[in-house]
């Protein structure tokens, strides 16, 4: 654990230990080949935008947005962006295990409260049952306001347990934002120190950082009533009101969460889409309309490709009832991609190497009916085709689903398939 903590933080405690700056994705010539842009340079952003967005999904134009691709680049960014915080510090995350890299961002929040920040974590208790309660009560008695969400309760019914607060939000004085699919947990550590799990991190500055901050606040509230704690602050003098925050870059995000709106948002595009759709879903069992949005565009001749988990989801359950879809989708024309080191825990999609999401909602029945979730969408060339080239990138350490030889897989594993897929809604 400690050798962990030492690759993560550096030797003196500071970032510039944490990992080797990740190299420029490489143009990818593996098993998913490049397209010719679907757009030419001269269309604007906002044009864009309107295509492939809902009417009902205002963008937020001057944002600067980074691709982050799991925790060995997520983290020092994160923990960064935490150590120079003068204000405030919002994390909303599901997952806070209380590990090696749990204990180092909970150093790191310490730390900032001690020296005046206002930080404020919210935890969902069921994604985090294994953590120790010593180690939160740690962090509070050093002046970190951290709180559970929805801690177990049988007398509040089984609705209350399933609603889970599964959004993934980092915001820094109220300047630099992270969402995505990364939890704090070793679990996204770089292998050899944590278990690698493959994941996705935005990481943005700009306007789009007030919206995700709000979500945070109305969730907090929401949770604990907390209506009037900004105005007693304001009175102490403790707090300052958000300022406006200038464009920091060119990318237009919408940032969604509802529930339906995310959902809405991926029918959507996937339903103006002209030459790819491009998925990765660490779970997917997707409702009829997104299967029918799938194989619509198959058919038209857009090249649709999902990256899915091949045998080490920490789902085993939900893996099955998703290759029940396999035969369906690959006859109308869709490729299916495992992916075989580890777990796939991304939920990003991008179509026509423009449009994109990253966020915490999964193609499943928990995110689609229960969970609280947020999701960035965007439409920007740039952005989307950082999104592409990692998702081809993938592939090309991934096994594609031969239909043929899927046909001949063993009855017991169809039976089982099968079996599960009655009760996916319920996995």
């Amino acid at each position: 654990m400690k050798r962990v903590m030492r690759e993560l933080a550096g030797e003196d405690g500071q970032t510039e230990g944490l990992v080797p700056a990740a190299p420029k994705l490489a143009r990818s010539t593996g098993p998913v080949p490049e397209h010719a842009p679907v757009w030419s340079d001269g269309v604007s952003r906002r044009l864009l935008a309107r295509y492939y967005l809902p009417q009902h999904h205002p963008t937020l134009q001057g944002n600067a947005c980074r691709l982050l691709r799991d925790g060995v680049e997520a983290y020092p960014e994160m923990l960064e962006a935490i150590r120079r915080a003068r204000r405030s510090i919002r994390l909303e995350t599901y997952m806070f295990v209380t590990d090696a890299v749990g204990e180092l961002f909970g150093q790191a929040l310490a730390e900032a409260a001690e020296r005046g920040v206002h930080v404020k974590v919210l935890y969902d208790a069921v994604g985090s049952w294994t953590s120790r309660k010593s180690f939160f009560e740690g962090l509070r008695q050093r002046g970190v306001d951290v709180r559970a969400f929805k801690p177990f309760s049988l007398q509040r019914g089984l609705r209350h347990l399933l609603r889970r607060d599964h959004r993934k939000i980092l915001v820094v004085d109220g300047t630099v934002a992270f969402t995505g699919g990364v939890n704090i947990a070793a679990h996204w550590a770089p292998e050899g120190q944590g278990v690698a799990w493959r994941d996705d991190v935005l990481r943005i500055e700009g306007p789009a950082v007030h919206e995700l901050e709000r979500r945070f606040l109305a969730t907090w509230r929401m949770m604990f009533r907390d209506r009037l704690s900004r105005l007693r602050r304001r009175i102490r003098g403790g707090a300052h009101a958000p300022r406006a925050l200038l464009p920091r870059g060119d990318v237009g995000l919408a940032v969604l969460s509802s529930r339906r709106s995310i959902h809405r948002a991926y029918l959507h595009a996937i339903q103006r889409a002209r030459a790819s759709v491009l998925i990765a879903a660490g779970y997917f069992v997707p409702d009829r309309r997104m299967v029918a949005a799938l194989k619509d565009a198959a058919k038209r001749g857009v090249e649709v490709s999902l990256l899915l988990n091949g045998g080490k989801s920490d789902h085993p359950f939900l893996e099955h009832a998703t290759r029940a879809f396999y035969e369906p989708l690959m006859e109308a024309g869709i490729r299916i991609f495992e992916w075989r080191r580890g777990v796939l825990h991304a939920k990003t999609a991008v179509v026509d190497g423009v449009w994109g999401t990253i966020g915490s909602f999964n193609l499943e029945r928990l995110s689609l009916a229960f969970n609280h979730e947020v999701n960035a969408v965007f439409a920007d060339p740039r952005l989307g085709r950082d999104l592409e080239d990692s998702f081809r990138l993938d592939c090309g350490n991934c096994r594609e689903v031969d239909l043929a030889a899927f046909r001949r897989r063993p009855l017991w594993q169809k039976a089982v398939e099968r079996v599960l897929y009655f009760f996916r809604k319920v996995l």
